[in-house]
């Protein structure tokens, strides 16, 4: 049975901490036998639904871990926030938002309907698949190996280590990835991509394919909490000014066409991907109550049954219960 009111005004132990975390765990495991693994990419019906894990990551040493943990799962659409973060700091963010908008869409992450109704001069935002490979197409090199290579680069900055590459999972998708190819030629028609197409799109399955796990985006998370700073060393790893754009988008844009519930009822920067990982930031904040976590936090979540809108059935309900509990809201 999942704990009800909690008494934060006494000593946060780690112990105590814990033992509330797993009964959440517990308790919306059971959620997720009302999603669906993700199916338009083959390799991912593989993943077992029941699996939901979350890894929060403070400021101030307190961690907490819970559930799945040691499941790893590539980045999907996560990785469109670091793919944003790098063409800004390649291009700048004048260079990068003239060329894609900052608007939620309302409509799924696969459409492009918008673009045809409305006669955009730009994709809406850089975490629909339109603008993801508009942004994509930014990134310098001429092949995708070199167009990623500053990518891994601030992945292997940030996490101490380089993640790898799930190839398995990048020819599923690129084998399989027929609408995707579509909004491709819809962009080139338009004259939005800044690559060839095949490069583009080729670079674009390849960073979606790029494995982690929940500690992973926790400790990235944490950097954005705190504006690109990594606390341990004291470095500005992305510049303020673009950790603060992204995370503005994650609020408004990360969630799919369900960023507006998401930021109205959990209220923190988050980007989801059809894996079932979801990436949160809870940037420090003032409260009177003794709460865990006013210092800031990273969190990364687990849950491949997803729902009608692509992110984690169980995973947003874990969230929205923990940033009640916890007033983590920005709001």
């Amino acid at each position: 049975m999942i704990q009800g009111t909690v008494n934060w005004n006494t000593k946060i132990t780690q112990d105590w901490l814990q033992n509330y975390v797993d009964d959440w765990v517990t308790f919306y495991q059971k959620q997720t036998k009302d999603g669906e693994v993700a199916s338009y990419i083959p390799i991912l019906k593989e993943a077992d639904p029941k699996h939901l894990g979350i890894s929060i990551l403070g400021n101030n040493g307190l961690s907490v871990r819970s559930g799945n943990v040691d499941t790893t799962f590539t980045i999907q659409s996560i990785s469109k926030v670091f793919c944003f973060i790098v063409a800004c700091m390649e291009r700048g963010v004048a260079y990068v938002l003239d060329r894609v908008d900052v608007e939620p869409t309302g409509e799924a992450f696969n459409s492009i309907m918008h673009l045809e109704m409305r006669k955009l001069k730009k994709p809406f935002n850089p975490f629909v698949n339109a603008g993801a490979i508009t942004v994509t197409s930014m990134l310098n090199g001429k092949t995708p190996d070199e167009k990623l290579e500053p990518l891994f680069q601030l992945l292997e900055k940030i996490l101490g280590h380089r993640p790898s590459l799930n190839l398995d999972v990048y020819e599923s998708e690129r084998d399989s990835s027929i609408r995707n190819r579509a909004i491709g030629y819809y962009l080139v028609e338009l004259d939005y991509l800044e690559s060839n197409m095949d490069i583009t799109l080729e670079t674009y399955f390849k960073q979606c394919s790029i494995e982690v796990s929940i500690d992973d985006l926790a400790i990235i998370g944490r950097v954005l909490a705190n504006d690109g700073l990594d606390m341990q060393t004291d470095e500005e790893i992305i510049p303020r000014k673009i950790a603060r754009l992204a995370k503005a988008l994650m609020l408004t844009c990360g969630m799919y066409d369900a960023s507006g519930k998401f930021a109205a009822y959990v209220g923190i920067p988050a980007k989801s991907g059809v894996s079932g990982g979801i990436i949160a930031v809870a940037p420090p904040r003032v409260r009177e109550e003794v709460l865990p976590f006013t210092e800031g936090c990273g969190i990364g979540v687990y849950g491949p049954a997803l729902d009608n809108q692509g992110n984690s059935i169980a995973g947003i309900k874990l969230l929205k219960h923990i940033a009640t509990k916890w007033d983590l809201s920005i709001f």
